[in-house]
């Protein structure tokens, strides 16, 4: 039997928009915009007043902020399509967010439950992670992972170079599909 190409998959800014959250939360707590244009090459946290930047380092640590996420557009259909092909494996950087654990699985199951439960890390590095390709939005996961590291697209990633760089899960597409 051939062994199955297996990729692994990021879900913050890849299969879940957690910029939306980020937003979403600023507008509550501050009445102010977080725009897409202000995030342009930093991190949420960089782009707001530095009276606020505490507040949204916190979010991520706050219970229920990866609770509902939206699904990025066309990453159901796709990753569905590959899930014929390959072996997927949801990637998630998990353990720097404690409270993300519970949230992240029941979204899983909500929204790509075609994926095994057994088929999600929760993880720290990424570099333990055996697979032929990362897709992950931040490109320090990529620095001692064996495979082959594909960047997605964000504001925050905007200035890396040296890596292959989808801006959307129709390119994704095009390359596996």
């Amino acid at each position: 039997m051939e062994k199955k190409t297996r990729i692994a998959v990021d879900m913050d800014e890849v299969m879940a928009d957690s910029i939306a959250r980020f937003q979403e939360w600023y507008g509550r707590d501050f009445q102010r915009e977080l725009t897409l244009e202000s995030l342009h090459g930093r991190n949420a946290a960089d782009a707001v007043a530095p009276e606020h930047q505490a507040a949204l380092r916190a979010y991520p640590n706050a219970p229920g902020f990866f609770k509902d996420l939206p699904v990025m557009a066309d990453s159901q259909d796709v990753l569905r399509r590959m899930s014929e092909r390959y072996e997927l494996f949801i990637a998630t950087a998990a353990m720097e967010f404690a409270n993300s654990f519970l949230d992240k699985y029941n979204w899983l199951q909500q929204h790509f439950a075609f994926i095994p439960w057994s088929n999600y890390v929760f993880c720290g590095d990424k570099s333990i992670i055996n697979a032929d390709f990362l897709i992950d939005d931040n490109a320090y996961n990529f620095d001692n992972f064996r495979g082959e590291g594909i960047l997605f697209n964000a504001p925050h990633n905007v200035h890396k170079t040296g890596y292959r760089r989808v801006h959307s899960w129709q390119e994704i597409a095009g390359i596996f599909l």
